[in-house]
């Protein structure tokens, strides 16, 4: 098992370059079942959750093939059953029963479980099948959907926490080939579900609304094979943000959307940050310490969820006190005990983090919870004094591409050790 070590106090700068989205190239690459033609799928991340769902198609039947980025699939013969084996490592898995019910009108899926981040159930995805007219069971933990065919109707996919974007992609993809009209209220808007859209309308697919509450879909006959363009990940763009607000002099972000990032760059500059932004690039000017603010996680377009951990480490080097509210995962605060363990000044009360900036951090061997919060813990070693060592960290796998290589090559001290398993 992996670790990677991190030797603090040493500035960042230069440019990198962002990756494409992982949580818009899965529902991507499941999409690509809805039809027996060839696509083409660019600017694919290397991550071990693209690895698991590329085995996933492969195990039901498509042609894949990978290099450079790019994939092409040719699902021209699949399967419907996707085993306990196939999908346990990956929640993401579950998005492949959308694709698999509209095409074939049938789908068995094992159930993905829990998450370190809270409970995530798909009842709203079963909501969404069963407002198509399919029935759905939990059968010895599978999860079955299936249709003498698909009709069009209206659901609302909203949730306690908010709109569910894997559910909101699941019954997007059905609803491509369903008969009639599907209006989808209380859809999420996050840019994912429009890079999805926009690959299912260039398949034939015909779509209105996506990044909007409501998405309307007509259903057609067939779809066929498209090439597309992976939008890029505005989650790495964020942390490599706060990774420059840490420890940078002057670090660029190239191959960036801006528009998706409005949440993370306004509140970078209540924290009194200059950035220079332009459509695809984003320069940060590095300070020193930032100024406090107060956060509340939202679904899009407010401020994403999966970057609250990475702000509690900057946050954590604010003089002053910052509130950090986290309303869509209430239980996403494991990164507070390992922050903790490097001197950082953190109180959770409920689902609000009160965090009293500290002047310095101390590396110490830290254990990381899941996807983010292993990236804060990276980030909060940039700047601790001597070195952190950051242990689990096939969890930074799963959703980024080479980031102690992206680090090193901006300045930082960092490297990988590999260990047996």
């Amino acid at each position: 098992m992996d670790k990677i070590i991190v030797h603090g106090g040493r500035p960042l700068s230069g440019f990198v370059k962002i990756s494409g989205s992982k949580n818009s190239a899965l529902p991507i690459l499941a999409a690509t079942l809805l039809t027996r033609d060839q696509c083409i799928i660019h600017s694919v991340p290397d991550l071990s959750d693209i690895h698991y769902m590329l085995q996933i198609l492969s195990h039901l039947g498509a042609q894949v093939e990978r290099a450079s980025g790019t994939v092409t699939i040719q699902a021209e013969n699949v399967a419907t059953v996707a085993p306990y084996e196939i999908v346990r490592k990956m929640r993401a898995s579950v998005c492949v029963l959308g694709p698999l019910l509209g095409r074939h009108k049938e789908a068995r899926v094992s159930l993905p479980g829990g998450c370190v981040i809270g409970d995530r159930p798909i009842d709203l995805h079963l909501k969404g099948f069963r407002a198509l007219n399919a029935a759905c069971r939990v059968e010895a933990g599978d999860v079955r959907v299936f249709a003498d065919e698909l009709r069009g109707s209206t659901v609302d996919l909203e949730g306690r926490q908010g709109p569910t974007v894997l559910g909101t992609g699941n019954v997007l993809m059905a609803a491509t080939l369903a008969e009639g009209i599907t209006v989808i209220e209380g859809a999420a808007a996050e840019p994912e579900v429009v890079d999805l859209a926009n690959f299912l309308t260039k398949m034939g697919a015909k779509i209105e609304g996506a990044g909007t509450r409501r998405i309307t879909v007509e259903g057609v006959k067939e779809l066929h094979g498209a090439e597309h363009c992976v939008i890029p990940d505005r989650i790495e763009a964020g942390t490599f943000l706060v990774a420059a607000a840490l420890a940078g002099t002057v670090v660029t972000l190239r191959r960036v959307c801006a528009d998706h990032l409005k949440a993370v760059t306004n509140t970078l500059s209540d924290a009194g940050y200059k950035m220079d932004i332009t459509r695809d690039t984003i320069t940060l000017h590095g300070n020193g310490s930032p100024r406090p603010v107060h956060i509340v996680t939202e679904p899009y377009p407010g401020f994403p969820t999966d970057m609250q951990a990475q702000m509690c480490a900057l946050l954590s080097r604010a003089p002053g006190e910052s509130t950090v509210t986290e309303t869509v995962f209430p239980q996403r605060f494991m990164h507070v005990s390992e922050l903790k363990r490097m001197g950082a000044d953190i109180a959770l009360e409920g689902a609000t983090a009160r965090i009293n900036g500290v002047p310095h951090l101390s590396g110490a061997p830290v254990m990381a919870s899941d996807l983010r919060a292993s990236a804060a813990l990276v980030l909060a070693g940039l700047v601790a004094e001597a070195t952190t060592e950051v242990n689990r960290v096939y969890h930074i796998d799963r959703g980024y591409e080479s980031i102690d290589e992206k680090l090193a090559g901006l300045g930082a001290e960092i490297q990988r050790v590999k260990q047996g398993n």
